[in-house]
């Protein structure tokens, strides 16, 4: 199966606005909105609003972008009044990535422990 792009990915919807999400910030290649199934009382999900399936990939396309993507993340957490954040990203389904586009998971909120779980 392959991964979907374009108009058969959730995230690729969203950016184009064709489904809604609680956006809580945006760059000029990112957006920042809630996830809708939160891991931590603050869990925002940073994306490119350009199709890649995954951080690495992102970062070989374009440094540019995956920089802004951490930027953004952690403005998002500023703006959360976050005195300190976790950020995520899968990469692959081995690593329970589900959903093929590049994104960070901002989490925040509570006090976090190592390893998660």
């Amino acid at each position: 199966m392959s991964e979907p792009t374009g108009e058969d990915c959730l995230f690729c919807r969203i950016v184009a606005g064709a489904l809604p999400a609680q956006v809580v910030g945006e760059s000029r290649h990112c957006l920042a909105f809630r996830d809708i199934d939160p891991a931590a009382p603050t869990h925002v999900l940073v994306v490119p609003r350009r199709h890649v399936p995954d951080l690495a990939s992102l970062a070989a396309a374009s440094p540019d972008e995956l920089a802004d993507a951490v930027a953004l993340a952690a403005r998002v957490a500023d703006d959360a009044g976050l005195p300190g954040y976790r950020t995520v990203a899968n990469t692959g389904a081995a690593a329970q990535q589900s959903v093929f586009h590049a994104h960070l998971h901002v989490l925040g909120g509570r006090t976090l422990s190592w390893p998660p779980g």
